[in-house]
């Protein structure tokens, strides 16, 4: 199987933590007022922001 020259051979997943207690950031998709809202959250804390680098 030929692959293109812009296929990806491996994904790569980044794990962030937050900075306050150590736990792991997981992305979330939120609907709210008609709109989806991509935000991350810490599974210990439960702590919401607007993207994992965020959590520094």
């Amino acid at each position: 199987m030929a692959q293109s020259k812009n296929s990806r051979t491996s994904s790569a997943t980044q794990k962030f933590f937050c900075s306050s207690c150590g736990g792991e950031v997981k992305m979330k998709t939120l609907f709210e007022k008609g709109k989806v809202k991509n935000v991350a959250e810490c599974e210990k804390c439960k702590r919401l922001e607007r993207r994992p680098s965020d959590f520094k």
